[in-house]
């Protein structure tokens, strides 16, 4: 799963299927889904999606490239499937985050956990202490 996850994290611009990331797991397609799940707590399918998200989220906010360059950029097919996706997971429309977002000089890895984003209906039903 950790071999499929990384792959993931390196082509997330690329067209990936179930079929390759099955066999990069070594196990089949109908398992993948069920493990990678049990395993990461989302989808595959879900899980690239945040992963493209996530790199959206950075180049919004340190580029001046156009909404529709990042878009196919991280490898979203669509302008609305990636507007509706990125709406979902961080709660608000791509155009919105690039006129709110603060760029601020931290290291990498705290802006990485810190900016995880969490998909906005999770986020809504999270358990508070």
């Amino acid at each position: 799963m950790l071999r499929a996850r990384d792959a993931m994290d390196r082509a997330y611009a690329q067209p990936l299927d179930i079929t390759a990331l099955a066999r990069i797991a070594h196990v089949s397609e109908g398992h993948f889904i069920r493990t990678f799940r049990a395993t990461f707590g989302e989808t595959p399918h879900r899980y690239l999606q945040r992963r493209r998200v996530e790199r959206s989220m950075f180049m919004l906010r340190e580029t001046d490239r156009s909404i529709t360059d990042v878009c196919f950029a991280v490898g979203f097919t669509s302008l609305g499937t990636f507007s509706r996706t990125f709406h979902d997971i961080v709660g608000q429309s791509p155009s919105l985050y690039r006129r709110t977002a603060v760029s601020l000089p931290v290291p990498t890895c705290f802006t990485r956990a810190w900016m995880r984003p969490v998909s906005f209906g999770e986020a809504r039903h999270a358990k508070v202490d």
